[in-house]
């Protein structure tokens, strides 16, 4: 199935992913009767309308359509959540617009269009056609996805000037390092080779991916029983494995796997790592069904990844991390900077203080 943009959703999932801490309204809000009559809400000096508002509502209802779900009935807590997430939306997306100017951050009609131009191409290929049966399902117009598109592209740009100046020093990177080394390390390991026979609630699967009938574990000891007395005559163990073995990862390779210590189930895991190399387990029972299982190697010793080759990934992990807390405090102190009236009845219900 061709995967489709919801192209309204871009804008309020990139933005609230990037201030999902500050959702909320804002400290200085009330509910006023001068908020003009077409106005759902006035931010510092900026209407939000009943028409962007509806809009939003109305994206929202062909979303659901979409996803074959009942839209909220008004007068219901879902309704009335769904209208504070939309307001919620709109007025930061007010604040976000109001200060981008004091922060000098102008979006132009070449950045809009370039990014429109990248959305074309990974969601539909380039196929202007394409493009614009979506925006007649959606309900949208060319000038409400730019509009969109702007506020996208001014949320990025203010999120990458607020957080410019975060830094991770080495020896923080180090200090998270020490202290999550057990991240780092991969236990025991050893190669061995074995032949699964399910049995039970296990469904057995070929290495093509085809279902085998279940087995009774009785049926399946007999059948573990009689593979490991042809081994022992002298049978090549990687050929009985490939037709036999209802483990289709390592059948393929004729039985062989790397064995990792705690990783498998208990059983398995005490004969991987106690015979000697090259001994031939009698067929054991785990709760998958009957092994039998052979080492091909010593036990190697457990490693620990070192410092060096990811001192860069923990960096940036770390400096992803700071950065969001930076952006997190400024949308709150954001918030605490506006006054925000609402039309009466369009107010949210409850209020970040």
């Amino acid at each position: 199935m061709r995967r489709q943009l919801t192209l309204l959703l871009l804008v309020p999932v990139a933005l609230l992913a990037i201030v999902a801490a500050g959702c909320g309204g804002s400290s200085d809000s009330s509910s006023s009767g001068d908020v003009p009559s077409d106005a759902v809400a006035e931010v510092g000096n900026q209407d939000i309308t009943k028409d962007q508002f509806n809009h939003l509502l109305d994206q929202a209802k062909r979303s659901y359509a979409t996803q074959h779900k009942p839209f909220p009935k008004e007068g219901t807590s879902q309704f009335e959540q769904l209208k504070q997430q939309a307001m919620q939306f709109l007025v930061q997306r007010a604040e976000f617009q109001q200060k981008g100017d004091d922060l000098g951050i102008k979006i132009s009609d070449g950045q809009i269009d370039a990014r429109l131009k990248q959305i074309k191409q990974q969601y539909f290929k380039g196929d202007e056609s394409k493009y614009q049966a979506q925006l007649k399902q959606q309900g949208l117009t060319e000038t409400q996805v730019k509009a969109d598109i702007r506020a996208q592209l001014l949320s990025e740009a203010i999120y990458k000037n607020v957080t410019k100046g975060a830094t991770v020093s080495d020896s923080d990177v180090r200090k998270y390092y020490d202290q999550h080394k057990s991240q780092y390390e991969t236990g025991e390991s050893r190669d061995v080779r074995h032949i699964l026979i399910a049995c039970g609630s296990q469904s057995p699967t070929t290495s093509t991916g085809s279902t085998k009938k279940p087995k009774s574990c009785s049926e399946a000891k007999t059948e573990a029983q009689n593979l490991y007395n042809q081994i022992k005559g002298g049978a090549s163990f990687a050929t009985l494995a490939k037709k036999n073995s209802d483990d289709p990862g390592s059948a393929s390779q004729g039985g062989k796997y790397t064995a990792t210590k705690g990783t498998t189930v208990a059983e398995y895991d005490q004969k991987a790592f106690s015979l000697q190399k090259g001994q031939l387990s009698t067929p054991f029972q785990t709760k998958l069904g009957y092994f039998i299982l052979q080492p091909l190697s010593d036990v190697h010793p457990k490693k620990t990844t070192p410092y060096s080759q990811v001192k860069e990934s923990i960096r940036q992990q770390l400096l992803q991390q700071k950065k969001n807390q930076v952006m997190t405090k400024w949308v709150a102190d954001t918030k605490k900077s506006f006054d925000v009236s609402y039309q009466v009845g369009y107010a949210p219900s409850t209020q970040t203080q």
